[in-house]
C-alpha cells in the first residue's frame, strides 16, 4: 500500500491587518481628549489691600501677576480668586480665574481708595472657600492693620486647621503690623515676608514662589528655589515640612 502522508492538523493564522492612517489618527484624536492625569491643579485666593495708600503696589501688581500663572505653568494649573477692599466697608471676591489676562482686566478695573483695613473679611471668605473646594494658598499683601490681632489670629487659625496657609507678605516697616502678620503666618502654617515700597522685583518674585507653592506643595517650591534662593529661602524656612 502507498504511504499515507500525516495530514495537517492546522492551518496558518492570517497576518495581522495593518492599521490605517485614518484609524490612527482616530485613536491619537481620543488620547488628546483624556484628561490630564499627571498634571497638578492648584487653587490660590490673591488678596489685597486698595486703601489710598496702596495705589502703587496695586499698579505693580497689575503688571506682574502673570508671573504667577507662568511660574505655576511649569508644575500644572491654577486657578486665582482675587480679593480686595477699599473705601467704606467695601471688600469684593472675583470668581475664579485661570487666565492671566482676565485677571488683569479685573485688577486694572479697580482704583484704590481711602478706607480702613477689612481683612477680618477677607479671612473669612478665605475659610468659606476653602470648605467648598479646597484652596491651596492664600496670598495678602498690604502695609497696614487696624483690626483686633485676637479675632484675626482666630481666624488664621482656622485656616491652619483647614490646611490653607497664609503668606502674609508687608510692605513697609510698621512694627505692629509686622508681628500681627507675623502670627497670622504661623497660626496658618505659611510665611511672613516683608519687602520695600514699590520693590516690583521682590513682589514678582515672592508671588510666583507661592503660585508654585499653591500647585505643587512645598517640595516644588523647594525645586523652584534652585532658581530664585533669595526671596524662596525665606517662605521655606518657615513653612513645616
Amino acid at each position: 500500500m502507498p504511504e499515507r502522508k500525516p495530514a495537517i492538523s492546522g492551518k496558518s493564522a492570517p497576518p495581522a491587518k495593518k492599521s490605517t492612517d485614518k484609524e490612527v489618527d482616530i485613536f491619537l484624536d481620543k488620547l488628546a481628549r483624556l484628561p490630564k492625569t499627571t498634571s497638578a491643579k492648584g487653587r490660590l485666593i490673591f488678596a489685597l489691600d486698595a486703601t489710598a495708600s496702596r495705589q502703587m503696589t496695586w499698579d505693580q501688581a497689575c503688571h506682574i501677576q502673570a508671573m504667577m500663572f507662568k511660574e505655576a505653568g511649569r508644575v500644572g494649573d491654577l486657578e486665582i480668586q482675587l480679593i480686595f477692599y477699599r473705601g467704606f466697608g467695601e471688600c469684593k471676591a472675583s470668581t475664579w480665574v485661570s487666565d492671566t489676562d482676565h485677571l488683569t482686566r479685573l485688577m486694572t478695573s479697580v482704583h484704590c481708595l481711602a478706607g480702613s483695613t477689612q481683612i477680618e473679611k477677607v479671612l473669612k471668605r478665605a475659610v468659606k472657600e476653602t470648605t467648598k473646594k479646597k484652596v491651596n494658598a492664600l496670598v495678602f499683601v498690604g502695609d497696614a492693620m487696624e483690626e483686633d490681632i485676637d479675632t484675626l489670629g482666630h481666624l488664621a487659625g482656622q485656616l491652619g486647621l483647614h490646611g490653607l496657609p497664609c503668606f502674609m507678605f508687608h510692605e513697609g516697616g510698621d512694627p505692629i503690623v509686622q508681628t500681627a502678620f507675623k502670627q497670622f503666618a504661623r497660626l496658618s502654617g505659611g510665611a511672613y515676608c516683608p519687602f520695600n515700597d514699590g520693590a516690583a522685583q521682590q513682589l514678582k518674585d515672592l508671588l510666583a514662589a507661592v503660585a508654585v507653592f499653591a500647585v505643587g506643595g512645598r517640595k516644588a517650591l523647594v525645586d523652584y528655589s534652585q532658581k530664585n534662593k533669595t526671596m524662596t529661602a525665606k517662605l521655606l524656612a518657615q513653612i513645616p515640612e
